[in-house]
């Protein structure tokens, strides 16, 4: 997508197994503007990213008429493998435009899912409701990393928020799945930081029995909580190196890289070579996450994905890398995708993805 052919955006990755060979199947879609999307779409491979599918569009996932002159539409789409029916859940959420540019203020917008059956037909759009007045304005989880239960259950990272007040607060939501459709049972307790948007995009991970939930803020940090059932979440902190230095973040998303012998964070962070990168996004970085003391390990950090060009002396060129996904394709193997753009050279640019190779196995893979 950089020289000018259809740059592929959000490109988030899920593990089907099959007796006839996984597949990894992976939604994306194009983006021409700021938060300008077209249709979701999915591609998969069946040979661990040597070649794939070319890119068909999920029935229902395009742009329709709404209101008053408005179009809908749905983006940030993650899909995630539902192993007691065999189906693929994707979710998203409603975004709207006037005139094919982002509409403001945006009328209330949900999660958006569909299905995907073991025969490989997708279900008509729904939206996991949610009458609660703090969610007037918005309740969405995408981008997200969420959770499938043992018994069956899906556990959702939410932000949300009310028409009466600017920042977004977070949550989680226990919901009921049976391949058909999404309902919420349980709400958790609820986090908040009131600096400009408040708390964005939520991801989940667990690992030994305890529950992690990393969030995007607008105060030059990223915040980390825990808990003991997924629901009840302790203070959040922000996140930190060991030492206790603060790392500076701008408005960007983080995820869970999680395998057996350890925990880890995929990010972004101003460093002295991309601070004039827009909200510093690229490149991106993983460091293993101290469990004990919800510190990254300084001396694990690795770039996954390189700065491409020169950050310094032309920073308008550098493809941003700030909406990316993580999955484990392997007990082996884990990926990081994303889609990258450059707002000033008409949104171009490639859909990538890193491999993360494991010593040992992941046991929870396994």
């Amino acid at each position: 997508g950089r020289p000018g052919t259809p740059a592929w955006f959000h490109p988030r990755a899920c593990l089907v197994p099959s007796g006839q060979g996984n597949e990894v199947l992976t939604t994306l879609q194009t983006i021409h503007g700021s938060d300008v999307f077209g249709p979701v779409h999915w591609t998969a491979t069946r040979d661990m990213g040597k070649t794939w599918t070319a890119p068909a569009a999920i029935p229902g996932l395009g742009r329709s008429p709404f209101s008053d002159g408005l179009e809908a539409g749905v983006c940030d789409v993650v899909p995630e493998f539902y192993p007691a029916t065999r189906s693929v859940l994707a979710i998203g959420h409603d975004v709207f435009y006037r005139k094919n540019v982002l509409a403001r203020p945006q009328p209330h917008r949900k999660p958006v899912y569909v299905i995907r059956s073991a025969n490989g037909t997708w279900s008509a759009p729904q939206r996991l409701e949610w009458d609660d007045p703090r969610a007037s304005a918005i309740h969405s989880c995408g981008c997200s990393q969420r959770i499938m239960t043992a018994d069956g259950d899906v556990l959702i990272p939410l932000t949300f928020g009310s028409t009466d007040r600017e920042d977004r607060l977070v949550t989680s939501v226990l919901c009921s799945f049976d391949g058909r459709s999404l309902k919420i049972r349980r709400v958790g307790a609820t986090l908040e930081n009131r600096a400009k948007r408040g708390l964005l995009e939520p991801s989940l991970t667990v690992l030994d029995g305890r529950y992690y939930m990393t969030i995007r803020a607008e105060d030059d940090r990223g915040y980390v909580a825990t808990s003991s059932d997924g629901l009840a979440w302790e203070p959040m902190r922000p996140w930190c190196w060991d030492d206790g230095e603060p790392l500076a973040m701008s408005t960007t998303q983080q995820h869970w890289l999680t395998h057996s012998d350890g925990l880890h964070l995929v990010y972004t962070r101003k460093t002295d070579e991309n601070v004039r990168v827009v909200r510093w996004r690229s490149p991106l970085f993983a460091s293993q996450v101290g469990r004990s003391s919800l510190r990254l390990i300084r001396s694990t950090e690795r770039i996954v994905l390189p700065i491409v060009g020169d950050a310094r002396s032309d920073p308008a060129r550098v493809p941003l890398m700030g909406n990316f996904h993580v999955v484990d394709v392997s007990p082996n193997e884990s990926w990081i995708t994303v889609g990258e753009n450059r707002p000033k050279e008409a949104w171009w640019g490639d859909f990538l993805f890193a491999r993360i190779q494991w010593s040992r196995p992941n046991r929870l893979l396994g």
